[in-house]
């Protein structure tokens, strides 16, 4: 199954998000990953998958 993260790049774009285990559903975002991560916390969830959206997407094919 692929993820499309279309419109979290483009809600999200030089943010840290976190999300929840289906790595769609965004609990928490921040500045820094560690401000993304406490949100998550204070909405229960306890281990979220952190990545932090870059502000210009670059595709690269090497």
């Amino acid at each position: 199954m692929s993820i499309n993260w279309e419109k979290i790049y483009k809600k999200y774009a030089g943010l840290w998000v976190a999300m929840g285990d289906d790595e769609e559903t965004v609990v928490g975002t921040g500045k820094t990953a560690k401000e993304a991560l406490l949100k998550a916390q204070e909405n229960g969830f306890k281990n979220p998958f952190l990545n932090y959206v870059p502000e210009k997407l670059v595709s690269f094919v090497g």
